[in-house]
C-alpha cells in the first residue's frame, strides 16, 4: 500500500479532522490554576500540535500541559511553515537580536487550548521550508542546521536573562527555570553561562544518537568563545557537540526511562559520551523519568477507529482488525495480524523484521507496516510487499489516523529496536490491546512485562527475535491466555500524570538551590 490514496479510498466519505494534542485532553484535566505557579520555559524543536517527527513532538505537547496546573509553563519552538500556515494567530511580542552569523528574528505568541502559551521564532529564512524540521524534501539534512538550532538556543537564553528586559518582556514574564530538549537546544545553557546567568536548566536527552556534531570551523559563526572549546566544554573528539554543551552546562540531565539512564553510561549505548554521563550519574545529576501518553489513547472514545471497543469487547477489536486488512488489501485470514508503526531507520531493527517476515507469513500471519525514513529500508519494504501480496502491506508515509487504526486492529506490534530511549508505540499498542514483541532495552524493558503485557527478547539476535515471535503465535493459539494478556496490557496506562511528581520534585530542588545561591556552584564543582 505504498500509495496513500489506497488508504484514503478505504475511509468513510466524511471524517472529522483528528484533534490536535491540545484538544485531546478532557476539559479541565490539566486546568490552569487561578494563581499561576513559577514561570518555566519548555524549549523544543517539535510540538505535535503543529509538527512532529517522533516522540519528542508528543512529549512536548503533553508534558507542559500536564504541568500547567502547577506552573506557568510556556513553550518555545521555531515557527516552521506548518506553524505559520496553521489556524492559530501569531502575535509578535518581541524582536530578538542576532549573534555572529545567527540572524535576528521576531518572537511570536500563540494561545493554544488548555491555556498553553507557545512562543514561536518567526524567521522565514531559517524555518519556513518544505520537508521536516531537520531534513529537506529529499531527506537530506539542512546544511545550516547548526545556525537554525543555535537560533532556537539563543532565543531561549535571551528570553531568560533579566539583562535582556529590553529584548524580551511579556508583561514581566521571565522563566525561573528552563526545560531543554535534545541537541537542538543544547547551546541554551552555554549561552546563559557565558553571560554569567545561573538560571537553572533541566536538559532532557530523548535520543543520544542524535548529537548535533559540527566542525570546529562553525565556532565563530555561532558566537562561541574560544575558551569554551575544551575537553571539559564543547569539544567532542575535536568537533563541536550541541548535545555535550547541554550536558556540561545544565544543572540536571534527565532521560526518558530509568533503564536508558543506566544504559547511556555504558560504551554500548553512550555514543562516546558515556564517561561524561557516568560522571553526571555519580554526582546525582542524571536521572530517568519514563514518558507517558495522553488521554486521547482510549479505544472506548477514539473517533478514528472503525469501531470503539473496551476491555473484553473482542468483537469490537476484530472490526478494527478487518478494517486494517481492507486498508492494506490483505486477504481474509484467521491468523494473527502483526504491525510495525515506526520511523524506518536502522535503530528500529527493520532489517530484523524484514528477515522475519517470511516466517510470519508461512505460519499463517500477516504484517502491516506504516512509516517513512531511510530510502534503503523503504525500498526493502516495498520489495517485501511485492513478494507477499495479500499477506504484507506497506504504507510509506505517516498518518496518525492510520497509525491509530493499526494499533487498534493489530494483534502484535513488532519493536526489535537496537536501542529505545523510551518508546511510545508500545504504550499505544498495549492501550489498544496489541501485544508488543520487543527487544529488552531502554523504555521497552521498563514498560513491557514479559509474558504478561507483551514479549521481550534479551539478545539482539535474529534467532532470539524469531523465538519471541514464535511465542506470540503460540499464545495467539491459546485463546484464554491471549485474551488474558490483552486485558493485562489494556489495564496498564502510562499517563503523564505519573511523570509529573518526579518532574515537580526536580524543578523545586533546582529552583530552591537557585534561591539559595547554590545551583551554579554545585554545577561548576561537578564540571
Amino acid at each position: 500500500m505504498s500509495n496513500p490514496a489506497a488508504v484514503e479510498s478505504s475511509r468513510p466519505s466524511v471524517i472529522p479532522p483528528l484533534p490536535s494534542a491540545a484538544m485531546r485532553t478532557p476539559s479541565g484535566l490539566y486546568s490552569v490554576p487561578l494563581e499561576p505557579g513559577k514561570p518555566i520555559l519548555f524549549v523544543t524543536s517539535e510540538l505535535a500540535d503543529f509538527v512532529k517527527v517522533g516522540g519528542l513532538g508528543d512529549v512536548s505537547a503533553a508534558l507542559p500541559r500536564a504541568l500547567l496546573r502547577y506552573y506557568d509553563m510556556r513553550v518555545l519552538m521555531p515557527a516552521y511553515r506548518e506553524v505559520v500556515e496553521s489556524l492559530w494567530p501569531i502575535e509578535i511580542v518581541a524582536h530578538l537580536p542576532g549573534l555572529a552569523e545567527i540572524p535576528a528574528c521576531d518572537l511570536g505568541r500563540v494561545y493554544l487550548p488548555e491555556g498553553l502559551i507557545v512562543y514561536v521564532l518567526v524567521c522565514p529564512e531559517l524555518f519556513e521550508r518544505p520537508g521536516s524540521p531537520y531534513l529537506d524534501e529529499h531527506g537530506r539534512e539542512w546544511p545550516d542546521n547548526h545556525i537554525r538550532f543555535a537560533r532556537l538556543s539563543l532565543a531561549a537564553a535571551q528570553m531568560t536573562s533579566l539583562e535582556g528586559d529590553d529584548v524580551f518582556s511579556d508583561n514581566g514574564w521571565h522563566p525561573e527555570l528552563l526545560h531543554l530538549n535534545d541537541w537542538q537546544t543544547g547551546l541554551t545553557p552555554a549561552y546563559l553561562r557565558w553571560e554569567g546567568d545561573e538560571t537553572p536548566c533541566v536538559y532532557t536527552i530523548h535520543n543520544l544518537a542524535y548529537q548535533g556534531v559540527y566542525g570546529v570551523d562553525r565556532l565563530a559563526s555561532l558566537g562561541i568563545p574560544e575558551h569554551a572549546f575544551t575537553e571539559e566544554g564543547l569539544s567532542f573528539y575535536n568537533q563541536l557537540s550541541f548535545m555535550k554543551a547541554g550536558i556540561v552546562y545544565s544543572d540536571h540531565i534527565t532521560t526518558v526511562s530509568e533503564t536508558y539512564a543506566r544504559e547511556i553510561t555504558t560504551p554500548e549505548f553512550g555514543c562516546g559520551l558515556e564517561g561524561l554521563l557516568s560522571s553526571c550519574a555519580e554526582q546525582g545529576r542524571l536521572s530517568g523519568i519514563t514518558n507517558g501518553i495522553d488521554d486521547s489513547w482510549d479505544p472506548k472514545t477514539d473517533a478514528y477507529l472503525a469501531c470503539a471497543f473496551a476491555t473484553n469487547d473482542w468483537a469490537g477489536k476484530r472490526v478494527n482488525t478487518e478494517h486494517v486488512r481492507r486498508m492494506f488489501r490483505l486477504a481474509v485470514s484467521h491468523g494473527p495480524l502483526f504491525a510495525v508503526v515506526s520511523r524506518l531507520v536502522h535503530q528500529k531493527g527493520l532489517d530484523m523484521t524484514i528477515a522475519a517476515a517470511e516466517s510470519i507469513v508461512r505460519a499463517g500471519g500477516q504484517l502491516v507496516v506504516i512509516g517513512c525514513g531511510e530510502p534503503a529500508i523503504e525500498e526493502a519494504l516495498r520489495n517485501l510487499e511485492a513478494r507477499f501480496p495479500g499477506a504484507i502491506g506497506v504504507y510509506i508515509g505517516f498518518s496518525e489516523r492510520e497509525a491509530r487504526c493499526i494499533f487498534a486492529g493489530s494483534d502484535f506490534l513488532l519493536m526489535p529496536s537496537r536501542f529505545e530511549p523510551c518508546g511510545l508505540s508500545q504504550m499505544y499498542a498495549q492501550r489498544f490491546g496489541s501485544l508488543p514483541v520487543a527487544h529488552r532495552t531502554g523504555g521497552l524493558a521498563d514498560t513491557i512485562e514479559d509474558g504478561v503485557t507483551g514479549f521481550l527478547f534479551n539478545e539482539l539476535h535474529q534467532s532470539d527475535f524469531q523465538h519471541a515471535i514464535d511465542r506470540a503465535f503460540r499464545v495467539y493459539g491459546c485463546t484464554e491466555l491471549f485474551y488474558a494478556m490483552r486485558r493485562a496490557a489494556m489495564a496498564i496506562y502510562y499517563q503523564w500524570r505519573l511523570s509529573v511528581t518526579p518532574y515537580r520534585r526536580l524543578y523545586h530542588q533546582l529552583m530552591d538551590l537557585e534561591s539559595a545561591g547554590n545551583a551554579g556552584s554545585i554545577r561548576r564543582a561537578a564540571q
